[in-house]
Protein backbone atom coordinates (compact mmCIF):
# COMPACT_ATOMS: atom_id res chain seq x y z
CA UNK A 1 0.00 0.00 0.00
CA UNK A 2 1.33 3.41 -0.93
CA UNK A 3 0.54 6.73 0.61
CA UNK A 4 -0.62 9.60 -1.52
CA UNK A 5 2.05 12.21 -2.32
CA UNK A 6 2.03 15.43 -0.32
CA UNK A 7 0.30 18.42 -1.86
CA UNK A 8 2.43 20.39 -4.25
CA UNK A 9 4.56 17.61 -5.58
CA UNK A 10 6.37 14.57 -4.37
CA UNK A 11 9.14 13.77 -2.02
CA UNK A 12 11.63 13.16 -4.72
CA UNK A 13 14.72 15.32 -5.17
CA UNK A 14 15.44 15.80 -8.86
CA UNK A 15 19.09 16.73 -8.26
CA UNK A 16 19.75 13.56 -6.25
CA UNK A 17 21.72 15.39 -3.52
CA UNK A 18 20.20 14.56 -0.10
CA UNK A 19 21.73 17.68 1.48
CA UNK A 20 19.83 19.98 -0.86
CA UNK A 21 16.19 20.77 -0.23
CA UNK A 22 13.63 20.08 -2.88
CA UNK A 23 13.49 23.74 -3.88
CA UNK A 24 17.19 23.75 -4.82
CA UNK A 25 18.35 26.14 -2.08
CA UNK A 26 21.40 24.99 -0.03
CA UNK A 27 20.93 24.07 3.62
CA UNK A 28 22.44 26.80 5.84
CA UNK A 29 25.58 25.81 7.75
CA UNK A 30 25.07 24.86 11.36
CA UNK A 31 26.85 26.98 13.97
CA UNK A 32 29.96 25.24 15.26
CA UNK A 33 30.86 27.47 18.18
CA UNK A 34 28.87 29.59 20.54
CA UNK A 35 25.27 30.38 19.79
CA UNK A 36 25.37 33.60 17.71
CA UNK A 37 21.91 34.61 18.94
CA UNK A 38 22.67 34.22 22.68
CA UNK A 39 23.25 37.43 24.64
CA UNK A 40 26.83 37.97 25.81
CA UNK A 41 27.61 36.74 29.32
CA UNK A 42 29.62 39.36 31.24
CA UNK A 43 30.61 36.83 33.92
CA UNK A 44 31.91 34.17 31.60
CA UNK A 45 35.64 33.74 31.60
CA UNK A 46 37.57 33.56 28.44
CA UNK A 47 37.94 30.05 27.14
CA UNK A 48 41.58 29.01 27.50
CA UNK A 49 43.32 27.54 24.50
CA UNK A 50 43.25 23.79 24.28
CA UNK A 51 46.12 22.25 26.29
CA UNK A 52 48.27 19.41 25.07
CA UNK A 53 46.92 15.95 25.81
CA UNK A 54 47.79 14.73 29.30
CA UNK A 55 49.34 11.32 29.89
CA UNK A 56 47.35 9.82 32.81
CA UNK A 57 50.30 7.64 33.79
CA UNK A 58 52.70 10.55 34.42
CA UNK A 59 52.52 12.74 37.53
CA UNK A 60 51.80 16.33 36.60
CA UNK A 61 54.73 18.70 36.72
CA UNK A 62 57.44 16.06 36.44
CA UNK A 63 59.36 15.14 33.34
CA UNK A 64 58.84 11.67 31.92
CA UNK A 65 61.30 8.98 33.00
CA UNK A 66 64.31 8.72 30.73
CA UNK A 67 65.80 5.38 31.62
CA UNK A 68 66.19 2.57 34.09
CA UNK A 69 67.61 4.36 37.17
CA UNK A 70 65.08 7.19 37.02
CA UNK A 71 62.00 5.12 37.83
CA UNK A 72 60.38 5.49 41.26
CA UNK A 73 62.05 6.41 44.49
CA UNK A 74 65.70 5.74 45.19
CA UNK A 75 66.24 2.50 47.09
CA UNK A 76 66.31 2.77 50.86
CA UNK A 77 69.67 2.16 52.47
CA UNK A 78 70.17 -1.35 53.79
CA UNK A 79 69.63 -1.70 57.52
CA UNK A 80 72.70 -2.65 59.52
CA UNK A 81 72.18 -6.13 60.96
CA UNK A 82 74.34 -5.40 63.99
CA UNK A 83 72.00 -2.53 64.92
CA UNK A 84 69.03 -4.89 64.95
CA UNK A 85 71.04 -7.41 66.99
CA UNK A 86 71.98 -4.65 69.47
CA UNK A 87 68.35 -3.75 70.01
CA UNK A 88 67.23 -7.38 70.37
CA UNK A 89 70.02 -8.26 72.84
CA UNK A 90 69.34 -5.10 74.86
CA UNK A 91 65.65 -5.94 75.10
CA UNK A 92 66.54 -9.46 76.24
CA UNK A 93 68.80 -7.90 78.86
CA UNK A 94 65.95 -5.69 80.06
CA UNK A 95 63.68 -8.73 80.27
CA UNK A 96 66.43 -10.55 82.15
CA UNK A 97 66.08 -8.02 84.96
CA UNK A 98 63.12 -10.08 86.13
CA UNK A 99 65.54 -12.82 87.24
CA UNK A 100 66.82 -11.04 90.38
CA UNK A 101 68.33 -8.36 88.15
CA UNK A 102 71.28 -10.51 87.13
CA UNK A 103 70.02 -11.12 83.59
CA UNK A 104 70.44 -7.41 82.95
CA UNK A 105 74.16 -7.93 82.41
CA UNK A 106 73.23 -9.08 78.92
CA UNK A 107 72.28 -5.45 78.29
CA UNK A 108 75.98 -4.56 78.44
CA UNK A 109 76.53 -6.72 75.35
CA UNK A 110 73.62 -4.98 73.61
CA UNK A 111 75.02 -1.54 74.44
CA UNK A 112 78.46 -2.48 73.09
CA UNK A 113 76.89 -3.90 69.91
CA UNK A 114 74.96 -0.65 69.53
CA UNK A 115 78.12 1.45 69.72
CA UNK A 116 79.89 -0.76 67.16
CA UNK A 117 76.89 -0.68 64.82
CA UNK A 118 76.66 3.14 64.97
CA UNK A 119 80.28 3.34 63.86
CA UNK A 120 79.57 0.94 60.98
CA UNK A 121 76.49 2.93 59.97
CA UNK A 122 78.51 6.15 59.76
CA UNK A 123 81.27 4.49 57.74
CA UNK A 124 79.08 2.50 55.32
CA UNK A 125 76.10 4.84 54.97
CA UNK A 126 73.65 2.13 56.02
CA UNK A 127 70.32 2.54 57.77
CA UNK A 128 69.37 1.47 61.27
CA UNK A 129 70.53 4.44 63.33
CA UNK A 130 67.35 4.24 65.43
CA UNK A 131 67.84 0.53 66.15
CA UNK A 132 71.43 1.17 67.25
CA UNK A 133 70.44 4.08 69.47
CA UNK A 134 67.63 2.06 71.07
CA UNK A 135 70.08 -0.78 71.70
CA UNK A 136 72.54 1.58 73.38
CA UNK A 137 69.96 3.27 75.61
CA UNK A 138 68.10 0.12 76.68
CA UNK A 139 71.37 -1.79 77.10
CA UNK A 140 72.94 0.79 79.38
CA UNK A 141 69.76 1.16 81.45
CA UNK A 142 69.55 -2.63 81.89
CA UNK A 143 73.26 -2.73 82.82
CA UNK A 144 72.91 0.01 85.45
CA UNK A 145 69.88 -1.70 87.00
CA UNK A 146 71.73 -5.03 86.97
CA UNK A 147 74.72 -3.37 88.66
CA UNK A 148 72.47 -1.91 91.37
CA UNK A 149 70.75 -5.27 91.89
CA UNK A 150 74.11 -7.04 92.15
CA UNK A 151 75.36 -4.52 94.70
CA UNK A 152 72.14 -4.92 96.70
CA UNK A 153 72.47 -8.73 96.69
CA UNK A 154 76.13 -8.59 97.73
CA UNK A 155 75.39 -6.10 100.53
CA UNK A 156 72.55 -8.31 101.77
CA UNK A 157 74.76 -11.41 101.91
CA UNK A 158 77.59 -9.49 103.62
CA UNK A 159 75.12 -8.18 106.19
CA UNK A 160 73.74 -11.69 106.68
CA UNK A 161 77.23 -13.11 107.15
CA UNK A 162 78.09 -10.49 109.77
CA UNK A 163 75.19 -11.34 112.04
CA UNK A 164 76.30 -12.70 115.41
CA UNK A 165 75.12 -16.31 115.76
CA UNK A 166 75.51 -16.17 119.56
CA UNK A 167 72.43 -14.02 119.92
CA UNK A 168 70.30 -16.94 118.88
CA UNK A 169 68.45 -18.22 121.93
CA UNK A 170 67.40 -21.86 121.65
CA UNK A 171 65.47 -21.80 124.93
CA UNK A 172 62.56 -19.97 123.37
CA UNK A 173 61.55 -23.10 121.49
Amino acid sequence: MTYPPPPGGGWSNPAGDPTQPVSGQPIPAQPTGRDPYAPPDPYAAAVPPQAAPVDPYQPHGYPPPTGYPGYGYPPAPQTNGLAIAAMVVSILGALGLCGYGLGGWIGLIGAILGHVSRKQIRERGEGGEGFATAGIIVGWIATVIALLATIAIVVFFVWLANQDPSTYDSSTY
